[in-house]
């Protein structure tokens, strides 16, 4: 229909059902019909229409059953009261063709409401800018708040290793090397740092690495190395992260903090890292490494097919089935129960589960003396048992 665009300020959406099948321009048609001359000529849906003051009348619909259920829209430049009006007059329609009609308002959508929300946020956002202009009172107060942050460490655990407050209540740790790392970390707003303070490695650190994600994080140097070193044969690390080249983690500003957490890497990515630059150093080292790789054989196991089968029906179902040492099926588990029924359940001589082989799962295999452990793939196992079998469903496939 012929009328000046619309500027919507609200939009009027109304569900109906009518006890027969129509089409869209019998909805329409009946709107308009019923509603004319209803309230005078100041709210003629035609007339609004041609003004600019009401929007095009959109039908959406289904026949279900031998009934119609639809919706209708309807943008208007109206102010509150009058759009209050023309839906309440939209639903005093009660006949659609020659069937019996049910017209209910929905909601009433204040468009205005969107860009309200966009000023808001634009004015959020020049008045961050403006503040960041301040000079040297903001720069005085952070000073101060660093301070403070820097008088929040405490002492954990038996050994009373220098720590953020925030250590027990989140699911990160941080571990670091000395109490000069602990202050400069938690100075920056980091509160779930930790340190090794010395060059054992306190039985803390590793309770909390069987229960928590762990973060090495160590100087640019070769005490760093050697603290790294020390922390992979005693913790289950699954992040590494390091001080630029000679820099030490108590002197790193909080850009330079952030920049080496961004760019932290997993323990397996980390090792991979450390090949290949003692392979570029070695010239032949890839071979040495491949004749060095097996001291301790794995032992023959001979996987039956029934369970070669029963790889492909687990892919995708997160799943796991437990075995004893004749491959009879022990009991099925979710792979998020995994590590709980294995702790609990006996005589299992193997697991094939479709999900990610961890250092956790390998050291219950370990200690609950599992023979063989099959997933879906392998992921940052740094200790392996010489008597225990980890296989992933794509070696199994190519033995198949």
């Amino acid at each position: 229909m012929g009328g000046l665009a619309v500027t919507a300020k609200y939009v009027i959406e109304a569900e109906f059902e009518i006890d027969g099948v129509v089409e869209k321009p019998d909805v329409i048609g009946a709107i308009f019909g019923q509603t004319e001359g209803l309230l005078g000529n100041g709210f003629n849906l035609r007339e609004l229409q041609r003004l600019g003051r009401l929007g095009r009348i959109e039908v959406s619909l289904e026949t279900v059953d031998g009934k119609t259920r639809g919706k209708i829209t309807i943008p208007s430049n109206l102010d509150r009261v009058e759009t209050a009006i023309i839906a309440a007059m939209i639903e005093s329609v009660d006949k659609i063709g020659p069937y019996n009609a049910r017209i209910k308002l929905s909601r009433i959508v204040d468009l205005r409401e969107e860009k309200r929300k966009k000023i808001i946020e634009r004015a959020i956002e020049i008045l961050r800018k403006w503040e960041e202009s301040i000079p040297e009172s903001r720069e005085i107060a952070e000073e101060v708040i660093k301070a403070v942050r820097s008088s929040e460490v405490i002492k954990y655990g038996p050994e009373n290793l220098p720590a953020g407050p925030d250590v027990d209540k989140s699911d990160t740790i941080i571990v670091v090397e000395g109490r000069a790392d602990v202050v400069n970390l938690v100075r920056h707003g980091y509160r779930n740092v930790i340190a090794l303070e010395g060059a054992t490695i306190p039985k803390t650190i590793v309770d909390l690495s069987k229960k928590k994600t762990v973060i090495a994080f160590v100087d640019g140097d070769r005490g760093g190395d050697l603290i790294l070193k020390a922390l992979l044969s005693q913790v289950d690390v699954d992040y590494i992260a390091r001080a630029p080249p000679g820099k030490e983690v108590e002197e790193l500003t909080a850009k330079e903090i952030a920049k080496c957490l961004k760019n932290k890497m997993t323990v397996e990515e980390y090792m991979e890292t450390i090949e290949k630059t003692r392979r570029s150093k070695e010239g032949k080292g890839p071979e040495r490494i491949v004749k060095e790789a097996p001291p301790s054989p794995r032992p023959e196991v001979v996987i039956p097919d029934k369970v070669k089968s029963l790889v492909e029906e687990l892919l995708g179902t997160l799943e796991g089935i437990l075995f004893d040492k004749n491959w009879q099926e022990i009991q099925r588990v979710a792979v998020r129960d995994l590590v709980t029924t294995l702790q609990s359940v006996d005589n299992v001589y193997a697991v094939v589960f479709d999900g990610i082989v961890t250092q956790r799962v390998v050291d219950i295999a370990q200690e609950k003396g599992i023979k063989i452990i099959i997933g879906a793939r392998v992921g940052n196992v740094v200790r392996k048992p010489v008597d225990l079998v980890i296989s992933t469903f794509s070696e199994l496939g190519e033995k198949v």
